[in-house]
């Protein structure tokens, strides 16, 4: 009997801006993370949209859904719907991914990779309003991210930099997002 293993995800990955001159290297690197964390955590089969786009789409994604008047490196859309297939949708902005990677001298595919696996694990409903949450969501990233030998996005100059999204979420916690969620980002 000829078995034939099913892929626990299906990935659309789109390229929504001209920034993303690399598009096929960044489309590799996004679905290769996304369907590792996907392994590792064991989930269930369904399937999710990536786009890649720009700061000025990101920002009003950001305003629009979320209230805040800025550009951010990565947003996850969460859906449910009937079938409960379509996990949701990862929306990923190339100039802040670019400035960030540059900033913190790290390879730009280390710091997509973790940005993708980090959108993932909002769609599957991991967050970091808490320090203990943060803990919790870092530490699978940090276990994700080393079976891509990525290295530590939370280590700077050898020093754990923990807790850091939990400090800067207290710091929004005033700012509630939309109830509303898009069927899908397009």
């Amino acid at each position: 009997m000829n078995r034939t293993t099913a892929t626990p995800l299906k990935i659309d990955v789109l390229v929504d801006s001209e920034h993303w001159q690399d598009a096929g290297e960044s489309k590799s690197v996004v679905r290769r993370a996304v369907m590792k964390a996907a392994a590792v955590l064991s989930t269930s089969p369904t399937e999710l949209a990536i786009v890649l786009t720009d700061d000025s789409t990101m920002r009003t994604l950001n305003r629009n859904w979320r209230g805040v008047e800025a550009a951010t490196n990565v947003l996850s859309f969460a859906t449910r719907n009937a079938s409960g297939r379509h996990l949701g949708d990862i929306v990923l902005a190339y100039e802040t991914i670019k400035r960030e990677a540059h900033r913190a001298r790290k390879p730009f595919a280390h710091h997509l990779a973790h940005l993708a696996v980090h959108g993932f694990l909002h769609l599957l409903g991991y967050d970091h309003e808490s320090d203990v949450d943060a803990r919790v969501m870092e530490t699978a990233e940090r276990t994700i991210l080393r079976k891509l030998a990525v290295p530590d996005p939370y280590r700077v100059d050898g020093r754990s930099t923990a807790g850091n999204d939990a400090k800067r979420a207290a710091k929004r916690r005033g700012r509630k997002p939309s109830a509303r969620r898009p069927e899908r980002v397009r």
